[in-house]
C-alpha cells in the first residue's frame, strides 16, 4: 500500500492529538515500513563496512532527518519500488542512518554533509566511490549505483 505523505500527516496529527484514551496507542505503519529496500539501522558503519566486504557488495549509505522532506521523498517514491529494493538489495549493503541521532551526528561531520539527504556508496574501506547531497530519484539513484560498481571493478 502506498501511503500519500500529507494523509500520513493528518493521520499522525489526529492520532498524536486523541490522547484521551489510556489505551496503548496503536503504531503507526509508516513509508518506512513497507520499503523495497532493505536497510540496516542501528548499527555501527564498521559493522555494515565489514559485512559488505565480507558478502562482496557495496555499501549504500543513506545519511537523512526525520524533518526532511527530500528524504520523504526518496522513501515514498524511490525506495518503496520493488525493482529499486531489488537491485539495491541484490549488490549493496544498505545503511540508513539519522543524522541528528546516535552515530548520526559523527556521520554528518565524516562525509561533510551540508545537505539531506547525503547519499554515498562506498568501497570496503569506508571511502565514497559515489556521492550526492540532495535526493535522487530512481533513475539519478541507479546511475550512481552503477558508477559505483564499476568502479569497484577497476
Amino acid at each position: 500500500m502506498k501511503f500519500n505523505l500529507s494523509v500520513l500527516t493528518l493521520l499522525c496529527l489526529f492520532l498524536a492529538s486523541s490522547c484521551a484514551s489510556k489505551k496503548k496507542p496503536t503504531r503507526v505503519v509508516t513509508p518506512e515500513d513497507n520499503l523495497a529496500v532493505h536497510f540496516i539501522k542501528n548499527s555501527t558503519l564498521t559493522d555494515v563496512v565489514e559485512k559488505a566486504e565480507r558478502e562482496g557488495k557495496i555499501v549504500f549509505l543513506d545519511v537523512y532527518t526525520d524533518w526532511c522532506l527530500p528524504c520523504k521523498l526518496m522513501s515514498e517514491e524511490v525506495y518503496s519500488r520493488q525493482e529499486v529494493g531489488d537491485f539495491m538489495n541484490d549488490n549493496f549493503i544498505n545503511y540508513k542512518v539519522n543524522a541528528e541521532k546516535g552515530n548520526g551526528p559523527d556521520m554528518t561531520v565524516l562525509y561533510n554533509i551540508q545537505t539531506f539527504p547525503g547519499l554515498f556508496f562506498l568501497d570496503h574501506n569506508g571511502r565514497v566511490l559515489e556521492q550526492k547531497e540532495g535526493a535522487a530519484m530512481q533513475q539519478e539513484l541507479t546511475d550512481m549505483a552503477n558508477r559505483a560498481l564499476d568502479k569497484m571493478k577497476i
